[in-house]
């Protein structure tokens, strides 16, 4: 099975942003998975927000999910669309059909965090991180179903007893 890869490492985007963009578009067809992607850029659509979903806020968009909360993470969806691009990229010049593509694989890993520091009251300083991410995205082009053979009901398979008898 051919298949194609594209991997970003230490991305400067949320980690819980980004997994919910890239499991939104796990099991998609590249192009529909790219349009879908624009869409939530433009409003028209949110990103269904799964495991990552205490203390985000309901939309009607949702419904079309079976969730009843979403957002439109633009930061995370603007480098997954990225991504999805040098995905489609890559499959073309492994000769792949891009328009049998399907996304088969996803991996979103949460990275180092960035260092930095708030100033407080009284000449305090607390740490302000930064939870960056790794992800990664296979695509695999999708094999048109084979017929079933027709069963001959002639051969019959006996047992040793049945054969003996």
């Amino acid at each position: 099975m051919i298949a194609a890869k594209a991997r970003v490492d230490d991305l400067r985007a949320h980690f819980k942003n980004t997994y919910e963009v890239a499991r939104s578009v796990k099991g998609l067809k590249l192009k529909k998975a790219l349009k879908y992607l624009e869409d939530v850029l433009e409003h028209k659509t949110c990103i269904p927000i799964h495991r990552f979903n205490s203390h985000v806020a309901r939309t009607g968009q949702a419904k079309v999910f079976g969730v009843t909360q979403g957002r439109w993470p633009e930061k995370s969806v603007k480098h997954v669309l990225q991504l999805l691009k040098n995905l489609h990229a890559n499959a073309e010049s492994k000769g792949l059909d891009t328009e049998k593509c399907v996304i088969s694989h996803f991996a979103v890993q949460r990275a180092v965090q960035g260092r930095r520091r708030t100033y407080r009251a009284h000449g305090r300083i607390t740490p302000y991180l930064s939870s960056n991410c790794h992800i990664e995205f296979h695509v695999t082009e999708k094999a048109e179903g084979v017929k079933k053979a027709a069963e001959d009901k002639k051969a019959v398979r006996l047992t040793k007893k049945q054969a003996a008898r």
